[in-house]
């Protein structure tokens, strides 16, 4: 018993992350609580805390503010652990639960078995900023998106329409197709919608020149086919380290493109896929994978893949299909990255023809 307790941590600090106030909860390696405290989530605070103080193992949730103060615990020389709260407590989440009570099962989880927190890695403090990029175009991109169905909207309920176009041609097209009685209403829109799109060019610009001079690698996943900018960096930025994983294909789990497994006996249910991890990197995978199965695709082993997937048939065979590409996808880019490798399209076929 005293040998066991010796391996543990001296000191395991559970961090309820609030808002303003965190809650912090502190065990010895007997299971003893020692120090029950609350802090400010501010970062003076945190030093006055965390700073010169003997090394310990501090747990807390992912949430807002969990990236920034990882970062900053860290650098004072402690363990930090980040934990997957929706993962940790399940359902059963809201049943009985105050800060107090999180910050020491946090504690208590830290101190005894860190695997049973679902460990979460943040990014670097540059990849992160980087990646607020990707987030603030998607946002502006959404933005554009409501408001040129909403001016659709508006004229199909006067009895009018605006004929098909590509987004950044919709305001000069919709002023002439807007009825008369709508346009003191609907063309400031227009004029939004304009600017946005002006924005959002700006916004590529800066992402095509970040990866020219930072993220090279971005570069030779844009080999495949429907892969483009936006979506190799984002891969990139996401990975962060391409040897993270033991297996290659781990890539697919951990952005959420793998079926939940429920598995009991006999039963084998057909269920959804996790979507864990990022949602802006899954959504544009997808949104690639459905490019290479659309009607402009290449002909390509990621295509025929998903023909086979497809042609199946059967309920949601088709959106199967598009997630099966998208989490294919996801192992080759990250193949491509790692073995640095030139992109052969037709690697698959010529192996079967050569067997």
């Amino acid at each position: 018993m005293q040998r066991a307790t010796k391996l543990l941590p001296k000191i395991t600090i559970g961090v309820d992350v609030g808002d303003r106030k965190s809650v912090t909860c502190e065990i010895n390696a007997a299971g003893e609580v020692v120090k029950r405290d609350g802090v400010a989530t501010a970062a003076v605070a945190i030093e006055r805390y965390f700073a010169g103080r003997e090394r310990c193992r501090v747990v807390m949730e992912v949430g807002t503010h969990s990236p920034w103060l990882s970062r900053q615990i860290q650098a004072y020389g402690h363990e930090v652990i980040v934990a997957n709260g929706s993962e940790v407590y399940g359902r059963r989440r809201r049943k009985k639960r105050n800060d107090r009570m999180d910050a020491e099962f946090l504690a208590r989880q830290g101190r005894a078995d860190t695997s049973l927190l679902h460990l979460i890695r943040h990014w670097g403090e540059e990849a992160h900023i980087h990646l607020e990029r990707i987030r603030a175009r998607d946002q502006l991109v959404q933005t554009r998106s409501k408001l040129v169905n909403h001016v659709r909207g508006a004229v199909k309920s006067a009895g009018g329409r605006i004929s098909k176009c590509a987004t950044e041609a919709f305001p000069k097209r919709a002023v002439w197709q807007i009825p008369e009685d709508l346009r003191s209403a609907l063309t400031p829109l227009l004029s939004v919608i304009d600017d946005l799109s002006a924005r959002i060019r700006e916004y590529d610009d800066k992402i095509e020149e970040l990866i020219r001079t930072s993220y090279p690698e971005a570069l030779r996943l844009q080999q495949i086919q429907g892969v483009g900018p936006l979506t190799a960096l984002a891969f990139v930025l996401l990975i962060d380290d391409p040897k993270r994983f033991s297996r290659i294909r781990d890539v697919g789990a951990f952005l959420g493109l793998v079926p939940r497994l429920d598995d009991s006996s006999d039963s084998e249910p057909q269920l959804r896929i996790t979507k864990a991890g990022d949602a802006l990197g899954r959504r544009l995978l997808v949104s690639s994978a459905h490019y290479i199965l659309g009607p402009f695709g290449p002909d390509c082993d990621l295509r025929r893949h998903g023909a086979k997937i497809a042609a199946r048939g059967g309920k949601n065979a088709k959106k199967r299909a598009v997630v099966a590409v998208a989490r294919k996808l996801s192992v080759l880019l990250l193949r491509l990255w790692i073995s640095e490798a030139a992109y052969d399209p037709q690697r698959t076929l010529k192996r079967q023809r050569t067997a």
